[in-house]
């Protein structure tokens, strides 16, 4: 206990070390200073920046409709409407997942305050004490946190390294005779690098070995990829029947909450009829729910594939422009996250502070987040960032990017060797 304790109090001293410094130099912990948002700018201490920090990958926050829809909500519920789901819920709640469950091919679904309280609620409750738990190294923290409250259980837990199959299937078939049930965790796409999980792979596994189950977080890949906007995991095939997809409204799809989608009745009910979040947590307000009510009829409109098209080519445009630029591009995909690669963290700080003096922000991923030495640039899009704007960033980072490794002593063959790519 001793040994935990420890290793847990030096996890929480290095993020409060990174925090601190960031927050010194005046990269995180800002305010805006805006009294309206564009969807491409942000202004910070009287400074206006092209802002490529957003994870409203579609701009759909921005949408008059979706605006309209919760000023009408407000107006006839009120700002809240404070009673446990238990007992009864608004009718804009009936609405959203009415639209929400129709959106994913009528699979029973529960829409709770965000997908933190969702991964909380569903793990501890699904995951029975005869089962065992694998977890991809780099799925997201709610879903490891979520996991952390199967150890007071002595739930078999492991954890194997990122996207690799061939450890999963070792693992699984060591796993097999012992176990009721072996469950993989995941993110359909990871939200550092934009990379994603190798979908087929994993239903074919699951194909393989009945007792493997798949539990994956698609909240970055939601609205701006898949049939209705329902996230990149199921633009990769039909819903599994032993899949169990977890995602939100707070990304691409403009509003807020997490969602949680079941292959069957009989899970969706013994969730709803014992998970805290749904018994003990006050519901969302209305007027998140009437914006949620109009993003919902977008998504079952055509209108969503243009939306998802205008992004893919803007996306595109980022990757050739990027190479061309000779920049250190990583884990290049169509998903709307960019990670440039600038190698150690003093690399990174030094890159955001310069590129804030030129007018652009946006995020950077650092240690513990990442590697030591795998600090990058995370740059994500939007559909309401035009190509000059694209351009401008990457030329500008094309700009600073030599000055700050020599800043640091260091170089980009150090990039190259740290992220492992081909020069």
């Amino acid at each position: 206990m001793s040994d935990l304790k420890s290793k847990h109090d030096m996890v929480i001293e290095i993020v409060n070390q990174v925090a601190s410094i960031a927050a010194k130099l005046g990269i995180v912990h800002n305010n805006t200073d805006d009294e309206i948002l564009d969807g491409r700018h942000i202004t910070i201490r009287g400074k206006k920046m092209l802002y490529f920090g957003s994870c409203g990958y579609l701009g759909l926050e921005h949408d008059p409709r979706i605006k309209a829809g919760a000023i009408e909500a407000i107006n006839k519920y009120g700002t809240q409407f404070s009673s446990s789901r238990a007992y009864v819920s608004s009718s804009y709640y009936q609405q959203s997942e009415e639209l929400l469950r129709k959106m994913f091919f009528g699979k029973p679904l529960l829409l709770l305050q965000s997908l933190t309280v969702g991964h909380m609620s569903n793990i501890p409750i699904i995951v029975g004490n005869d089962d065992a738990v694998i977890m991809d190294s780099q799925v997201h923290d709610s879903v490891q946190t979520a996991v952390q409250m199967l150890r007071n259980r002595d739930v078999h837990i492991e954890l194997i390294r990122h996207n690799r199959i061939d450890m999963l299937e070792s693992r699984v078939k060591a796993l097999k005779d012992n176990y009721r049930k072996i469950w993989y965790m995941a993110d359909g796409v990871y939200s550092m690098q934009g990379d994603y999980a190798p979908v087929k792979d994993l239903y074919r596994l699951a194909d393989q070995y009945e007792q493997l189950h798949l539990y994956l977080d698609d909240i970055h890949g939601m609205s701006w990829a898949g049939p209705n906007g329902t996230g990149y995991v199921l633009s990769q095939g039909d819903y599994h029947p032993r899949l169990y997809l977890t995602t939100g409204l707070t990304k691409a799809f403009g509003t807020s909450g997490g969602l949680l989608i079941y292959p069957e009745e009989a899970s969706f009910n013994l969730i709803k009829n014992t998970s805290k979040a749904f018994i003990f947590s006050i519901q969302m307000p209305p007027m998140v729910l009437g914006a949620t009510v109009e993003s919902a009829k977008i998504h079952l409109s055509d209108e969503i594939y243009t939306f998802q098209d205008e992004l893919r080519l803007k996306m595109e445009y980022f990757n050739t422009t990027a190479k061309k630029l000779g920049l250190p591009l990583i884990n290049e995909t169509s998903s709307p996250i960019g990670f440039i690669g600038v190698g150690k963290p003093d690399v990174g700080y030094n890159m955001v502070k310069r590129m804030m003096n030129q007018g652009y922000y946006f995020n950077l991923s650092v240690f513990p987040s990442v590697s030591y030495n795998n600090t990058g640039l995370r740059i994500p899009m939007n559909r309401l960032h035009t190509y000059e704007d694209i351009e401008n960033l990457l030329t500008e980072i094309a700009t600073q990017l030599p000055q700050a490794l020599e800043d640091s002593k260091s170089s980009m063959s150090e990039i190259y060797k740290h992220f492992k790519l081909v020069a």
